[in-house]
């Protein structure tokens, strides 16, 4: 196994209650409400994608731009406080480093939301971090994990990314990896190439090496 590659929002980290908030507070300054059927069209996109939607949905007249540093501006706020990390994803990480497996971070979020996040679990467990600021099309592209193995000189047949969205799922698949997906808030069903489980928990070492094998 040549990498093991991480999403950062739903699968490493339980930030999607934290996005429900300030989705809901900048759709409710745009004039609006925000529900959990509004939050599942945003599961896996990108901030381009989630200021579209919301600005479509409230019909009001912000500037994108604008409306992007809201969210960023919240979701920063609310990371300086605490981030938790999703059970098992730690002892995962630990255990990689401990056998000398090649990590990635691979996220659809913003740089500042990554390092914020990264300050509270560690940069030292990652080799390399690839953010949305990285590369030119979000998930569920390939791009954003070409560019994390094209970063470690890995081959996408022998590396692994672990996802909890279909558009994760969809962009890792592309990108030639093997696949583990946790679900969060939306369901992902089998098929080639990917391994569905119910929680991070259920992943080790040596199930990941042999989706490679």
């Amino acid at each position: 196994m040549d990498v093991v590659l991480f999403d950062m929002d739903g699968l490493l980290v339980d930030t999607e209650r934290l996005w429900f908030a300030v989705e809901t507070e900048v759709v409710e300054r745009l004039g609006g409400s925000w529900g959990p059927e509004h939050q599942r069209q945003l599961v896996g996109g990108s901030l381009k994608r989630a200021v579209a939607y919301m600005l479509e949905h409230t019909g009001a007249d912000v500037d994108p731009d604008v409306v992007a540093g809201w969210l960023i501006e919240g979701m920063e706020r609310r990371l300086t406080e605490s981030v938790d990390p999703m059970p098992g994803a730690m002892e995962l990480l630990t255990a990689l480093r401990d056998e000398g497996i090649p990590t990635g971070l691979v996220t659809s979020s913003r740089r500042p939301l990554a390092d914020a996040v990264l300050k509270h679990i560690g940069r030292e467990h990652f080799d390399v971090v690839v953010t949305a600021d990285d590369v030119s099309h979000a998930k569920p592209h390939p791009e954003p994990y070409l560019t994390a193995l094209a970063m470690l000189s890995a081959d996408p047949a022998r590396s692994v990314a672990l996802e909890d969205s279909p558009n994760g799922v969809a962009s890792a698949v592309a990108a030639g990896c093997r696949v583990v997906a946790v679900p969060s808030l939306l369901p992902i069903p089998e098929q080639p190439g990917v391994t569905v489980l119910p929680a991070l928990t259920h992943a080790d070492v040596g199930l990941l090496r042999s989706l490679v094998g």
